[in-house]
């Protein structure tokens, strides 16, 4: 397990594409949360 932590901070590749995977994740679950808030404080016309 210490190898892959030394490889995961010493190659570049490895920790760009854990670091963009992290922040796509991070924004498709801001829209998440911001989509279903929207849709719980929305009026419903009668």
């Amino acid at each position: 397990m210490n190898v892959f932590f030394r490889d995961f901070f010493t190659d570049p590749v490895l920790f760009l594409s854990f670091g963009i995977l992290g922040v796509v994740i991070a924004l498709c679950l801001y829209y998440v949360y911001y989509f279903v808030k929207k849709i719980n404080e929305a009026e419903v016309p009668k």
